[in-house]
């Protein structure tokens, strides 16, 4: 049987009108982002759109931290110090559950712009980077793995045909 890759998206805000497309950009995304990480199971992700106020709301939330952000992730496994994960079932399917990724649509449009890039393409981004944390993925504290993550960031935009970008810099 063939993996199956289900990816949820809804759209909560009304800021940003979401351009066609997106939500196959979206899609293949997750999809390249497992491919590469040779991730051989069924899976389903949930994708939301917010806005600022959102996910400024989520991050105090959750991280309390008291800002808007662009993307958040929720993993839903667990990465054992062996690599090793485990994941949630959907007992229907019996899809591995990866978590959830909040997006900021008014962020990724000020970052677009910022970048000199599209949107697309910013959310593209962001969707890649998110989809590594929801796998275990980590570069909060710099270093080799964040050079890496941004490596394999870059990797999927590419095989997506979405242009390289040296406008971003790693956070100090």
């Amino acid at each position: 049987m063939k993996e199956k890759i289900k990816v949820i998206i809804s759209n909560d805000q009304k800021k940003v009108k979401i351009p066609t497309g997106i939500r196959m950009l979206i899609r293949r995304c997750c999809n390249a982002t497992l491919v590469m990480e040779k991730f051989h199971d069924s899976a389903e992700i949930s994708v939301r759109f917010v806005d600022n106020e959102e996910i400024h709301r989520l991050n105090k939330q959750f991280r309390d931290v008291d800002s808007a952000t662009d993307v958040l992730s929720f993993p839903l496994g667990k990465v054992e110090e062996d690599g090793t994960a485990n994941y949630d079932e959907n007992p229907e399917t019996g899809a591995k559950v990866l978590g959830d990724i909040v997006i900021s649509v008014e962020r990724a449009e000020e970052q677009a712009k910022e970048f000199e890039h599209s949107l697309q393409r910013e959310m593209a981004f962001l969707t890649v980077h998110s989809m590594l944390h929801l796998l275990g993925y980590d570069h909060v504290n710099g270093g080799l793995e964040a050079v890496r993550m941004r490596e394999k960031e870059e990797t999927v935009l590419v095989q997506l045909g979405l242009p390289g970008s040296n406008a971003y810099t790693m956070d100090e």
